[in-house]
């Protein structure tokens, strides 16, 4: 799948510049991308993309100093700038994209703002789908950001072909920094979105028995709404086997899990019930393990399985009985999967749940952006109030 990246603000350029590396360590061309931001110094600190696709908008109004959290401004800033943005989206290529995906972090100020504006301008120039990936903050990054988020997520599910939400709060642990802690979540999303995506590409090993190309993933996502993705990951043999690949990684090792450093070609001693066995309970575990957004899978109305590893692992009955269990336990009847062979010691399983129906932590981000609003309201009440004793005369008026 050729993916058009548009990193909107600060936590938006952070992924796809690492989108971006992750395309170049590959040797690879599927994936190209710009940044934008309102912030000059947010714009320095990414690293694989090059200075002309870094485009620093709203300098008349902020000056390069950002807006400050404020998303009503950044939304502004993106309207009054919305040619510039699509002359650089143009002068990059579009002509062989499959679908635009815009990334950015909802709880602040450029992005929250400007992302919405950009998905409904491509929309209405482009035939393309146009995805959002938009990551809500945790509650106790502060209620403003709630309530940032929260706007900034009401109005793009209306402006995106779909939105496909990560949740801070689900994946940060426990007395991790705050830079740990989003370079690793940064790491995930990359990696889950990074096999999804390339599913479909040729290798040496071909293309898969069932393989899953752009159109299955477009067509899996075009009911709209919001959506989420389960991810596992397994050796791709049981603990006193060979490695699977004598490369110990090879082209997509460092993107399925950490490389296998053993060497010797590997014995296939598996029996196929074993394999299936296996790719059924990785699937399991994809759907019911920590999702990017913690859901209630049953109101899924469509779903995507896609299982990647070496070829002497993967399964065609193990991925057909994982669509049918999916099938099963999801609100829809529409479970797309397949195989992408790569090169690896791991065996990785990729669940795509899209249109949700019921996620608490949405139900909880908009209860907290409710209070926000009303806690803002009260505070301007409060500062109309003056200190100053009525009845004494200005210097002037």
């Amino acid at each position: 799948m050729r993916v058009f990246f548009i990193g909107f603000g600060q936590a938006g350029g952070k992924i796809v510049d690492m989108f971006l590396a992750q395309d170049k360590k590959l040797g690879s061309t599927s994936f190209r991308g710009i940044v934008i931001n309102t912030a000059r110094t947010d714009l320095m600190g990414v690293k694989y993309i090059p200075m002309e696709d870094r485009l620093l908008i709203g300098q008349t109004m902020v000056k390069g100093h950002g807006v400050g959290t404020d998303n009503v401004t950044g939304a502004k800033v993106a309207a009054d700038e919305i040619d510039t943005i699509i002359n650089a989206i143009d002068k990059r290529g579009t002509h062989d994209v499959d679908a635009f995906v815009v990334c950015a972090g909802l709880g602040g100020g450029t992005g929250s703002g400007g992302a919405p504006v950009l998905c409904r301008h491509l929309k209405r120039i482009y035939r393309e789908p146009v995805y959002a990936l938009g990551i809500i903050p945790a509650p106790e990054e502060g209620r403003l950001y709630s309530l940032n988020a929260a706007r900034s997520l009401s109005t793009l599910v209306n402006e995106a072909d779909n939105v496909i939400v990560f949740d801070n709060s689900a994946w940060k642990n426990d007395g991790e920094s705050v830079k740990s802690a989003f370079d690793r979540l940064n790491e995930e999303i990359v990696r889950r979105f990074g096999v999804l995506f390339r599913a479909g590409e040729v290798n040496k090993f071909g293309v898969g028995e069932m393989v899953v190309d752009s159109s299955e993933i477009i067509n899996t996502l075009r009911g709209g709404g919001i959506s989420s993705v389960g991810y596992a990951i397994s050796e791709a043999i049981p603990k006193g086997g060979r490695s699977s690949s004598k490369s110990g990684g090879g082209l997509l090792g460092g993107l399925l899990g950490k490389k296998d450093k053993r060497q010797e070609p590997h014995i296939d001693i598996t029996s196929s019930e074993d394999k299936s066995a296996k790719i059924i309970g990785l699937v399991r575990r994809a759907m019911l393990g920590r999702l990017t957004l913690p859901c209630d899978y049953s109101t899924a109305e469509r779903a995507l399985v896609l299982v990647a590893g070496p070829p002497t692992e993967l399964d065609r009955k193990g991925v057909e009985k994982s669509k049918s269990w999916v099938e099963e336990n999801i609100a829809g009847v529409e479970v797309r999967g397949g195989d992408y062979p790569v090169d690896s010691g791991y065996v990785a399983a990729v669940v795509l749940l899209a249109t949700i129906g019921n996620a608490p932590r949405i139900r909880e981000l908009m209860e907290l952006a409710k209070e926000a609003k009303e806690e803002v309201v009260r505070s301007r009440e409060r500062a109309t109030s003056s200190m100053f004793e009525d009845g004494i005369d200005p210097l002037f008026e």
